[in-house]
């Protein structure tokens, strides 16, 4: 057990690291909360069309940050290595699949928009207006297809300045965002200052806005504080790589990019099967996400410090210390999800009364939040060995332990359990929860093989 705890001075440099992106995607994840409930206020079929968008849009956001991150686990071990020019190029590789990335996102959301959105539209409860909810979250997607370039570009840089430790900016110009969406959110769709009220139309106005200024802000200092990030002089001089570091960086992002987009995919597809039992459950799920994604924030930073932390120990060739590091991290997710997930069973009851609905979303997303809270620290610790393992670059393990757990497993479940069985949704969701104890299992034997510890920049020709 003394292994699995660390120092005043360990907990202090983690904290360094989480803390910053802890308070980002908290008010983030705040303002997002503010944000819904002000959809929500307006009724059932728009916080249900702006949910399903939100879910597909889901698969684009955690697609180009498979992009950006895998090939960003090089980077991570370049900048320990202290090596600016291999993490300019890195940065160089993240903007060109980023533009790629985006191009076919924008192509399938343009010519699917409607096929995308019914999949989760299915007759099973008395709330709501199917072609309604259809109408309105197609509405809402072709506005916020607009606001995919800027987040393509913020997400490159963002997550290269993460990997050289320096996470304050990115959470600086979050929050500036988030404000501005809120404030903006807030004018646009009820109709204030003279403005009409545009409902949905004026929340994807309000988040384009705010993503375009959340760009800039990044762009912005970071080329102006090069001594501090000395790898963005020169960034735009030339986008010429080497082919050993092209070929290195592909073999790591496609896999995680892959991995990435099956999974965010896997996960919108248990969804439409959980969709199946009605209108209602589109509403409930949405309210328990939300929700979810306040209480979660301590445990996702601790991936993101594992990520950088790991990955430099990694790259200046310190295994053991890198070993150490991961399961007192570990140990610390779990710690901190635990205490999340008795707050959100302690707000289950609460929190859905907030919402414009019919009683029984309230009634269902109470429920769906208690549910949770139960598997918070099995979330938490999937996250942190998920993490753990994308440090040393074993992409493809990732791939087998996340993508295809979710579609060789975790989707048929659900999926079987919707089309064929007339289970109430309260203990399907509890059902769709439980498989995950088989990755439990999966993941702890991979972490102790300690196959992910190695140092991946060594066999690289610059």
């Amino acid at each position: 057990m003394r292994k699995l705890i660390g120092t005043r001075e360990f907990y202090g440099r983690v904290l360094a690291i989480a803390f910053p992106i802890m308070v980002q995607n908290g008010i983030s994840n705040f303002v997002g909360l503010l944000d819904n409930i002000m959809i929500g206020r307006i009724g059932t079929e728009q916080m249900s069309g702006v949910s399903i968008v939100n879910q597909l849009m889901f698969v684009f956001i955690l697609c180009m940050f498979g992009v950006v991150s895998g090939a960003g686990i090089l980077g991570a071990q370049y900048y320990g290595q202290k090596n600016m020019n291999g993490v300019r190029d890195v940065l160089r590789i993240k903007l060109i699949m980023a533009a790629i990335t985006l191009v076919l996102a924008v192509v399938i959301f343009l010519t699917c928009d409607k096929t995308l959105i019914s999949l989760y539209l299915h007759e099973g409860s008395d709330s709501g207006d199917l072609a309604a909810t259809l109408g309105y979250g197609i509405s809402y997607l072709k506005v916020m297809l607009i606001g995919l370039p800027p987040m393509a570009i913020e997400m490159s840089y963002s997550s290269t300045l993460r990997e050289s430790g320096e996470t304050r900016v990115p959470m600086q110009s979050s929050i500036l965002a988030v404000f501005i969406n809120l404030i903006l959110n807030y004018i646009l769709i009820f109709g204030k200052l003279g403005i009409p009220a545009l409902g949905v139309v004026g929340a994807a106005i309000a988040t384009v806005v705010s993503r375009y200024i959340q760009m800039i802000y990044v762009m912005i200092w970071s080329h102006t504080n090069d001594l501090r990030v000395p790898y963005i002089k020169g960034l735009y001089r030339h986008f010429w790589i080497s082919g050993g570091m092209l070929a290195k960086v592909i073999i790591l992002a496609l896999p995680l990019m892959l991995n990435e987009t099956l999974w965010s995919a896997g996960t919108a597809a248990v969804n439409t099967c959980l969709a199946y039992r009605g209108l209602s459950v589109v509403a409930a799920t949405n309210i328990q996400s939300t929700i979810y994604n306040i209480f979660n924030i301590m445990y996702i930073a601790m991936g993101d410090a594992i990520a950088i932390i790991v990955g430099q120990q990694l790259g200046a060739g310190e295994i053991d210390e890198a070993k150490d590091t991961s399961a007192k991290i570990i140990v610390m997710a779990v710690t901190f999800a635990a205490l999340g997930g008795l707050l959100m069973i302690g707000v289950s009851g609460v929190f859905p009364f907030v919402y414009n609905t019919t009683d029984e979303v309230k009634d269902i997303a109470g429920a769906l939040i208690r549910i949770t809270g139960c598997f918070m620290p099995i979330h938490a610790f999937l996250h942190a060995v998920y993490f753990t393992i994308r440090s040393g670059g074993k992409t493809v393990v990732t791939f087998l332990f996340d993508s295809v757990y979710l579609w060789v497993i975790a989707f048929p479940f659900a999926y079987i359990l919707a089309h064929f069985t007339g289970i109430d949704i309260k203990p399907m969701f509890a059902l769709c929860q439980t498989i995950d104890l088989v990755k439990v299992v999966v993941g702890f034997f991979i972490y102790r093989s300690g196959i992910w510890a190695r140092n991946i920049t060594n066999d690289i020709s610059d």
